[in-house]
């Protein structure tokens, strides 16, 4: 197969080729020109974005040499990129310069795209078989039809009506609709407070950032019987079933710990099956300890960086550190539960040495069973500039390399994109102690 082509939008959002030029990628603030198995075409379920206020890059195979496009037989043009579907890893963001005066990005992640032979490709590679939110299950009617159906079994339910009218059909949240299907992973957010200001916060934004965050967070506290009519018939019906406490759609869920406590014990009075779940910052080990003893079966722990000065800069926590981060994985590894990090991927930082080192290290300490690969939702520049990455070393060793890497140095490590039911740790030789 050949190279794609650099692919360029015009004034209106319309899409084309360059003829003479080749799609490149960005590992940091480096142009590169990606490896063909580092190519796929454009998994179905993406979505497309226009870059402006920036100049595209791409490559000149004649001169040997990336060149800059603002305009295109007289006309001004903007760089193009994906937004790919999950269970998808970035291997290079779309190459582009920023020009002065260009407007913040949206909160998603920009992967390079280029196109040949009638198809689109992008710079990134499928990291998770799960098919749980593939597009080509989600048939639209009947999940409308369903989430009517179960907002009015439950009209009572405060959880419900959020998890329908906001998430569904307002965000059409893949995690929920699936909790209306009855089928594999279910949302359970309880928290609207935070302990952290994350910059890339897709919940909360404040004015001074120029962008409007991704979804609304929720504005209520459920509670416990809220929690126990949306969670324990899904653990008793559905298929590989995980219920998770933390969302997309609220702050920490660790600030509600005796909540989710009471919760937990409450649910495992009324079924063994499926796995119950948080997706959390670390920030209250104490808390986790408690929740463990009640009956949780997996945390997942959301980082940017194994590093502490890049995670204080990017989290921003209030009234916790890494150390708080580091003893949440410890406790979940003395009670033997199953421990996930949600490491948000940047390429040409996360595949850093200095960064490569510092996750290695914490591997070792706390005996981690699982990465999930979740490419960083933020404006590169944004991110580059607010944690100062433009001064590292360009030693980037190629995301690529990265994923080969750990899965020969760490196998007992999975690598994937979402929370594994009991039946994915049983494959891999894990056990829960209940």
């Amino acid at each position: 197969m050949k190279n794609p082509l650099l692919l360029v939008s015009d004034q209106n959002g319309n899409m084309f080729e360059i003829p003479d030029l080749l799609m490149a990628g960005m590992s940091l603030n480096i142009p590169v020109v990606p490896e063909m198995d580092e190519l796929i075409p454009l998994p179905e379920g993406s979505d497309f974005f226009t870059l402006p206020g920036r100049a595209a890059l791409g490559f000149d195979p004649v001169n040997k040499e990336f060149v800059e496009v603002t305009s295109y037989q007289g006309e001004p043009v903007h760089p193009v990129a994906a937004f790919m579907a999950p269970a998808h890893l970035q291997l290079y963001r779309s190459a582009c310069r920023r020009l002065p005066g260009s407007p913040r990005l949206p909160l998603y992640s920009y992967t390079a795209l280029g196109w040949i032979d009638g198809t689109f490709y992008v710079a990134g590679m499928r990291i998770d078989s799960d098919r749980r939110q593939d597009l080509k299950l989600m048939n639209t009617e009947l999940i409308k039809k369903r989430a009517r159906a179960v907002k009015k079994r439950l009209p009572k339910n405060r959880l419900v009506q959020h998890l329908v009218d906001n998430c569904v059909f307002r965000y059409g949240c893949p995690a929920a609709r699936n909790f209306v299907m009855e089928r594999w992973e279910c949302p359970l957010p309880t928290s609207p407070a935070c302990n952290s200001e994350c910059i890339g916060c897709i919940s909360l934004q404040p004015k001074d950032t120029q962008i409007e965050a991704s979804q609304d967070r929720i504005r209520f506290i459920p509670s416990v019987d809220e929690i126990l009519e949306v969670a324990v018939p899904h653990l008793k019906r559905a298929p590989r079933p995980v219920a998770s406490f933390g969302q997309g759609c609220e702050g920490e869920p660790l600030l509600k710990g005796e909540l989710i406590e009471q919760s937990i014990r409450q649910i495992r009075k009324k079924t063994a099956r499926g796995v119950i779940n948080i997706n959390t910052n670390g920030c209250r080990p104490d808390v986790v300890e408690r929740l463990c003893r009640a009956g949780l079966d997996s945390i997942r722990v959301s980082l940017n960086s194994a590093q502490q000065y890049f995670f204080r800069t990017y989290f921003r926590p209030r009234d916790f550190d890494f150390a708080h981060v580091k003893e949440t994985l410890r406790v979940a590894k003395r009670y033997k539960i199953w421990s996930s990090l949600n490491y948000f991927m940047f390429p040409g930082f996360t595949d850093h040495p200095t960064e490569l080192q510092a996750l290695e290290s914490l591997i070792l300490d706390t005996g981690i069973n699982m990465i999930q690969t979740r490419n960083l939702n933020m404006d590169p520049d944004w991110y580059i500039d607010e944690l100062g990455l433009g001064a590292l070393e360009p030693e980037f060793i190629g995301m690529r390399r990265w994923v080969q890497r750990m899965n020969e140095t760490y196998p007992q490590i999975a690598l994937g994109y979402f929370n594994p039911p009991r039946e994915e740790m049983r494959r891999r030789g894990f056990r829960l102690s209940r």
